[in-house]
Formats: structure tokens, sequence, C-alpha cells
């Protein structure tokens, strides 16, 4: 048997606690669903939480090395962080066993805020005008 030092389990536990967390789960989930960047506006939107709530779970998955942020001007990205490791390969396709039917409204959410993206790159905040006529014109569909 391997004799892992603690930085290995400490490294086990953080994830698994990180992951324990339904929003959590949600946003892991979408990143690497999307396999893409997504800005901290567009998950307010996709997951419909508070700024404070997203902000504090981007913080706990951010800091398990996760996730990582990528400023771009005004606007924080967020990706999913390969580590390419068994125990990532594994924590990826298990999160992916997901039922896609779980998500499906944050997921037709999200392709409705990505395609919201001007050249790639998000132009809305969660509080605009425009984003605010999408979703009451979805509350009616």
């Amino acid at each position: 048997m391997n004799n892992y030092d603690m930085q290995s389990w400490e490294r086990y536990t953080t994830v698994f606690k990180a992951l324990s967390d339904l929003t959590r789960l949600k946003i892991i989930w979408l990143l690497l669903s999307i396999d893409s960047k997504i800005s901290v506006s567009e998950i307010i939107d996709v997951l419909e939480e508070s700024p404070y709530n997203v902000s504090k779970h981007l913080r706990v998955l951010k800091n398990a090395g996760i996730i990582y942020e990528k400023k771009e001007g005004k606007w924080s990205f967020y990706q999913y962080r390969n580590n390419d490791d068994e125990f990532d390969k594994a924590i990826k396709e298990t999160v992916l066993t997901i039922p896609k039917d779980m998500m499906l409204n944050e997921e037709k959410r999200c392709q409705k805020r990505l395609a919201m993206r001007v050249d790639g790159k998000c132009v809305l905040g969660s509080e605009s005008d425009e984003w605010t006529r999408i979703k009451s014109k979805e509350m009616f569909e």
C-alpha cells in the first residue's frame, strides 16, 4: 500500500466537501456540460441565485482547486480546472452521470444566456433589461 501524505487526503476531502452542496454541484455540472468559461453574472442568471450566494459558492470551489477564475476586463469568468489525474477524471465522470433532465431548466437558461454574448464575450450583467425581458417571457412559455 502506498504511503500517502496528509496533503493528498486533504485534497480529496476538500473536493468532496465542496461538491456536497447542491448549488456547487450544479455549477460544476454546468461548467463540465457547456465546456466553456462562464461569468458570475451568467451563473447568477442560470441558477437564479443571489450574487452573494453564487460568489460564496464559487469561492469554495476555487479554494478546493476545482475551478479557476480568469479576469477579462470587468468580468470574472470561471472554468473547470483539469488536473488530468485519475481522481479528477473520476470526479468529472461522476458529476456528468447526473441525469440531464434534472438540469433541464438551468441548461435552457444557460443556452439563452450564452447566446447573448457578443463575439464570445459576456456583455450583459444579471440585472440588465434584456435579460429581465427574456426571463419574464420565459414565464409565459
